[in-house]
């Protein structure tokens, strides 16, 4: 479309000529600094919910210069040309990210903005934080706004249902919609206040399992995590390893986590007994399984299977038991059944089933 289709002075015309010209590598400047920022999170091991990017068109331009072309003396002037908008999944997060931004390039502060600020009843989807950025070998700046996924969602309905825009909204409409921006803003710190409470518990049973309390650690996903960090299962692997100098290879042992469920622990310190009283009997049936064969690896997870057979053999629950506790290692089979009972009638001799 020629400029004179707009009405735009001589001035203005030329600022929309500089930006044609310039098109191209707008739009390669805001696809490098997306792909910098994924970079650098990536690095840092922060996890945003998107990024994107956006070159200002030919249209949203000339709206602008229509308005206000006589404030800017040269297109770069305008500083949202080339935009970058950081969506986070947490509130904490915006300030990361920024940490990031600013280490990247060179943040104008005066022309930045945290609209976080604000304490209109009304300004939740409008609190991102904008960065005026200056990028390397560019003449131009860069806006890039950083904001969390809640408050985006409620941007971008108000942009749909034309509130902000001047447009008048009955009260009762309105009191609907500060009720809900209340609710948002409310639901964006509780979602970081429980991921920092979260995080805080995870380093507690750390700190917990590392000095040894394990009876006062509740088993789950994460105490159960951390406890197998201390490789609680090594030291019989190696001596089963040991009987026919086998190598241990390295398994996943979190699905263990439903079995040591099964066998009602409730504690970490639960486990550790189990492990402790059964790790001579799960040595011996060890022995029966490899002793006569030419196996040269073994699984880290025979260990911690062989203590759960003890375990159960020698609470007495018998063949059913152990066809239980095959279902939970293996799935629910038939086979499971034949294994149990076949196993119960080659080790009924051995030492610790005399022990019952």
């Amino acid at each position: 479309m020629a400029a004179s289709l707009y009405q735009l002075d001589a001035h203005c015309q030329a600022i929309l000529e500089e930006y044609r010209e310039h098109l191209p590598e707008f739009e390669r400047v805001a696809k490098e600094v997306q792909a910098s920022l994924k970079e650098v999170f990536s690095e840092a091991g922060l996890v945003v919910a998107s990024i994107e990017h956006r070159v200002k068109t030919e249209k949203s331009l000339t709206g602008k210069l229509e308005l206000k072309g006589a404030k800017y003396a040269t297109l770069a002037d305008i500083t949202d040309i080339v935009g970058v908008r950081v969506i986070t999944f947490y509130s904490d997060d915006v300030d990361k990210v920024a940490s990031a931004v600013d280490r990247l390039y060179k943040v104008d502060w005066e022309n930045s903005v945290d609209k976080r600020k604000a304490h209109e009843i009304d300004s939740f989807g409008y609190m991102s934080l904008h960065y005026i950025c200056s990028v390397p070998d560019f003449p131009y700046r860069i806006e890039i706004q950083m904001r969390t996924v809640l408050q985006h969602a409620w941007a971008n309905m108000n942009h749909d249902t034309g509130y902000k825009s001047g447009v008048d909204v009955p009260k009762e409409y309105l009191r609907n919609l500060n009720r809900l921006a209340g609710m948002l803003e409310l639901a964006d710190e509780q979602f970081s206040l429980i991921r920092n409470e979260i995080t805080d518990y995870r380093r507690r049973v750390q700190s917990l399992v590392a000095s040894g309390n394990l009876s006062d650690v509740p088993l789950d996903a994460d105490t159960f995590r951390s406890y197998l960090s201390l490789g609680p299962f090594d030291a019989l692997n190696r001596r089963i390893a040991a009987v026919n100098q086998a190598e241990i290879q390295p398994v996943n042992l979190l699905n263990y986590l439903s079995v040591f469920r099964f066998l009602e622990c409730k504690t970490l310190g639960d486990i550790d007994r189990i492990i402790k009283e059964n790790a001579d009997a799960a040595y011996q049936l060890a022995c029966y399984q490899i002793g006569l064969t030419d196996l040269d690896i073994i699984s880290s997870s025979l260990g911690p299977q062989d203590v759960c057979i003890a375990y159960v053999l020698r609470s007495g629950a018998g063949k059913l038991g152990l066809k239980k506790l095959f279902d939970e290692i293996n799935g629910e089979s038939d086979s499971n059944e034949m294994m149990a009972e076949y196993l119960l009638e080659e080790i009924k001799d051995f030492p610790f089933m005399n022990n019952q």
